[in-house]
């Protein structure tokens, strides 16, 4: 997955964030800091499944994903509050494994409300346009 990740972004500005994921049901159960990269071009959020399980994170069900190198993987999936850089939301998160970069997709970034600044290598909060009658 590596290859595939800086593929995409080569010309890229590349930058980590320590995200801590808590288990949804009881806040008290948090992770440690968990380095991810900032990838606008993932969906999802990886991190390692060994951290979400725990911290009582379970699977909810699993999902297919085809890597830039054409390789389908199948990963589970479950529910976390995910916060990083003072921004927070509940997301989708896949359960990475060993061999898997850990990701902060762009799911994650939405949530938080936030735009990357590849720049500056930081987020910046941003207004949600919302429809009105």
């Amino acid at each position: 997955m590596l290859a595939w990740t800086w593929g995409i972004i080569g010309s890229m500005s590349l930058f980590r964030v320590n995200v801590v994921a808590r288990n949804p049901k009881d806040e008290a159960q948090a992770s440690a800091p968990i380095e991810a990269l900032v990838d606008t071009g993932s969906e999802l959020s990886w991190l390692p499944a060994q951290q979400m399980t725990a911290i009582g994170v379970g699977p909810r069900r699993k999902r297919t994903f085809v890597t830039a190198t054409k390789e389908v993987v199948e990963r589970d999936v479950g529910y976390a509050v995910l916060a990083a850089e003072g921004f927070e939301t509940v997301d989708e998160v896949v359960f990475a494994e060993k061999s898997d970069l850990c990701l902060l997709g762009v799911r994650t970034l939405e949530g938080f409300g936030v735009m990357v600044d590849n720049i500056g290598h930081r987020f910046v909060a941003v207004t949600t346009v919302a429809a009105k009658l």
